[in-house]
């Protein structure tokens, strides 16, 4: 039997913690190891529980949710930040996201979109929508040293490295497709496309899911959000 997947709640709006408590605590996956009211908290929680997911404030006294998660995604590097946000494209959730966070969720979201989101996370995808996801680009690309490489000659040696499975991997993770769709799209088990990405990931140095679509970008090897070949055309479909 799968072990479930362990989350922590930081908000310091108790009615909040207590809305988000009693929807994940009803999936018969997913069970609420913590809560914490501001930052400083939830670097004490995470440290004693090791969660899996963190629902990260923005806006918490004593310390902000994006220097809680600068200190979380550094001490427990195998829990994962999903930061939670009143205003989309919000300043603070790009600092959070700059500090390792796996993306971002506005306060509003339905309990669907929680609860998949939550298990996204916790297999390794990355939440965020096809709009955040060109700002974040576009904000990290303009900033030098985001990514190695800044003449693409270190990226295309790592992307060498790779078979030519874990390429078309690279290249649907450019395109900003999870698991599930890159799995659909190659005809491969899902299991079978998380060891692929594992192991992209690990040979492009890359932090997460985010960087790697950065190297991608960086390296010219997706344009438009459309992969290239390797003599950089866009694939036949």
């Amino acid at each position: 039997m799968t072990a479930p997947i362990r989350v922590v709640i930081a908000d310091d709006q108790p009615l909040i913690r207590l809305g988000f408590t009693l929807v994940l605590e009803a999936e018969p996956d997913i069970r609420v190891v913590g809560e914490a009211a501001d930052g400083e908290e939830t670097i004490t929680v995470c440290a004693a529980e090791r969660p899996d997911v963190v629902l990260m404030d923005i806006r918490m006294p004593r310390m902000n949710g994006v220097a809680a998660t600068a200190r979380v995604v550094a001490e427990c590097p195998q829990t994962r930040v999903l930061v939670l946000t009143t205003f989309d494209l919000d300043e603070y959730a790009f600092g959070a996201l700059d500090a390792g966070a796996s993306g971002f969720l506005l306060k509003d979201i339905d309990r669907a979109g929680l609860v998949a989101a939550i298990r996204a996370v916790a297999g390794g995808d990355a939440v965020l929508s096809p709009r955040v996801t060109r700002e974040v680009l576009r904000r990290r690309l303009t900033s030098a040293g985001n990514a190695a490489g800044a003449d693409g000659v270190d990226i295309a040696e790592r992307v060498a490295a790779l078979t030519q499975r874990e390429r078309e991997v690279f290249q649907a993770i450019a395109r900003g497709l999870s698991n599930a769709e890159i799995a659909t799209e190659l005809y491969l088990g899902e299991t079978t496309v998380k060891t692929h990405v594992g192991r992209v990931l690990s040979k492009l140095a890359a932090r997460d899911r985010i960087h790697a679509v950065i190297l991608a970008h960086r390296g010219g090897l997706a344009v438009d959000g459309e992969p290239r070949s390797q003599n950089g055309q866009s694939p036949a479909r």
